[in-house]
């Protein structure tokens, strides 16, 4: 049975604006028996805060149907690092790295790894400095991306986002970043196995041609191209093509029905 991975920021909501449609699509989802997984690089607020806000805008959603650049950050930092975890995420989001070994925020060296997520208006030269440092004092030191976002879209307008402040940190450093979120395969992949299928019976459905429609169809899905949150007219020709383009979450119940009979 194919399944559904839903983005949330400029799909269902935009800033703290719900967004029509979002409480029909994951009703019709439910009824129908769909396996479906929400799936965001949003690592400004843990899933804790995530549930929350769904819930007040008529969506029920449990912690474990949520897959975040965190969650799968920690279980790769499980696997892979032993030592010391700097983290540069928002006070709100370290409680999703509450079980691990993290390093004294004042400290310059002693880091194993740098994670690096949304620290949105809170980075400042400074901040981005002391990163760079704990990644040049030690040896073998790896970087770890919270997704590679370019930007964002916020109640005022567009804003910069993750991927920037790695590709600076990355560039400065020479190392190569491991990105846990969007776009890249394994984040794509875990969401897959959360949803009890293959890769190639998943539709990703999102506002960001690159990280959603792209990520997903290099990770042997398909993308669907919603007209909201931050997609510009652009995005039809940035040599990304999407598998199909709704106007908005709405469109996705009467979309989903045409497809599925078409394939009978």
């Amino acid at each position: 049975m194919p399944a559904i991975l839903f983005d949330l920021d400029g799909v269902f909501y935009e800033g703290e604006k719900p967004l029509d449609g979002g409480d029909w699509a994951v009703r019709f989802a439910r009824d129908r028996g769909i396996p479906h997984v929400f799936v965001t690089n949003t690592t400004s607020r843990p899933r804790s805060a995530l549930v929350a806000k769904l819930a007040a805008m008529g969506i029920e959603v449990g912690e474990d149907e949520l897959l975040t650049p965190p969650v799968v950050a920690c279980e790769w930092l499980r696997e892979n690092v032993s030592g010391p975890v700097a983290l540069f995420v928002p006070p709100a989001t370290r409680e999703e790295f509450a079980d691990l070994d993290v390093l004294d925020d004042n400290a310059d060296s002693g880091a194993r790894a740098v994670v690096v997520g949304d620290l949105g208006a809170e980075w400042e030269y400074a901040t981005l400095n002391r990163a760079l440092r704990l990644l040049m004092n030690g040896r073998d030191v790896r970087l770890v991306a919270l997704g590679m976002t370019r930007y964002w879209s916020a109640p005022d307008g567009l804003r910069i986002d993750t991927g920037a402040f790695v590709s600076a940190l990355q560039y400065a450093s020479g190392i190569e970043p491991v990105v846990t979120g969007k776009p890249s395969v394994e984040f794509f992949a875990a969401a897959a196995r959360r949803a009890g299928v293959e890769p190639a019976q998943c539709w990703m459905v999102g506002d960001d041609i690159r990280s959603d429609v792209g990520g997903a169809q290099e990770a042997g899905m398909r993308g669907v191209l919603v007209k909201t949150g931050k997609y510009r007219q652009g995005d039809m020709t940035s040599g990304v093509r999407a598998d199909a383009v709704l106007e908005s979450i709405v469109q996705l119940p009467g979309w989903w029905r045409w497809n599925q009979h078409v394939k009978r």
